[in-house]
């Protein structure tokens, strides 16, 4: 079961349940894998940081952060998303918020099915995974409303 939450933040309006939470049901079997338990927790840069600080013993923003609790080929785990980190990369990138916070979370879950992303190969399998989901997900919304 996958459910999407938020703490500290309004989860935005744009983030469909249903049609997401069916997307990353194909996604995950696509990979090979069935859907165990998913929490996908939308924060702000100040929660995630607390978290980082907490169970990582890191000192820095980042946009999410994953907690694969994986058996058996069922993929479970904890999403934690910060959608300041998500709209600041955006800007920075020139991309739309609502095709940088779904490559966000396809990236989270993409983690969990067991890709990487430390090694130069690592990454460009992660980066043609993203890409290849948001190009299967985007196209069912319209332009107007991904701009909106």
């Amino acid at each position: 079961m996958i459910s999407l939450n938020s703490v500290d933040v309004i989860k935005p309006k744009f983030v469909k349940s249903r049609q997401l939470k069916t997307f990353l049901n194909s996604l995950i079997s696509a990979e090979g894998f069935s859907t165990g338990d998913i929490a996908i927790v939308f924060c702000s840069d100040e929660y995630l940081l607390k978290v980082n600080q907490d169970f990582l013993n890191h000192d820095y923003y980042t946009d999410i952060i994953t907690f694969d609790y994986c058996e058996n080929g069922k993929i479970s785990g904890d999403l934690l998303i910060s959608l300041d980190r998500v709209l600041d990369n955006s800007t920075k990138e020139k991309t739309i918020f609502k095709e940088e916070l779904y490559r966000v979370i396809f990236h989270g879950v993409l983690h969990l099915c067991g890709f990487k992303d430390k090694s130069k190969k690592d990454i460009e399998m992660m980066r043609f995974k993203e890409a290849h989901y948001l190009n299967l997900y985007v196209p069912r919304e319209t332009l107007g409303e991904l701009i909106n």
